[in-house]
């Protein structure tokens, strides 16, 4: 169901759980979120990858480095010939030419992709964020 306003687009992929029915290219579990988002900066992938499974090759990029934020699970991060564990509250950034792939643990790992040009960060939200006077409900 995608909610859409003047600067804004809503959507609601349903519980993480149902993530292993969505397919990108013959990957379960992954779900690209840019197009659908109308997204003009990044691309976010939501992810679940099935207890003991793991990515099948190891893969870099030509523009974008990525951000992982591991959300559940637990398993093994591949980068730069490097492995090394992540869980829960693992923030992972590897840059475009940065070798990476990664593996669950002993239950599913869920996470979240972000990818953006490297380099192309302007401002961050200090230098970029304005705050307005317009109240939502639960503010007085």
């Amino acid at each position: 169901m995608t909610q859409q306003g003047t600067h804004y687009t809503a959507e609601h992929i349903g519980p993480l759980e149902t993530l292993l029915n969505r397919d990108f290219m013959g990957f379960h579990g992954k779900h690209f979120i840019g197009r659908e988002l109308g997204l003009t900066g990044c691309e976010v992938s939501i992810n679940r990858l099935p207890a003991g499974k793991g990515m099948p090759f190891v893969h870099s990029h030509r523009k974008n480095e990525e951000l992982y934020i591991v959300l559940r699970g637990s398993g093994t991060f591949f980068a730069d010939n490097e492995e090394f564990p992540i869980q829960e509250g693992s923030l992972i950034r590897v840059a475009p030419e940065g070798e990476r792939a990664w593996k669950a643990g002993d239950e599913d790992l869920y996470f979240i992709c972000v990818q953006a040009e490297a380099g192309s960060l302007s401002q961050a939200t200090l230098e970029d964020g304005n705050r307005l006077a317009t109240k939502a409900s639960w503010m007085k």
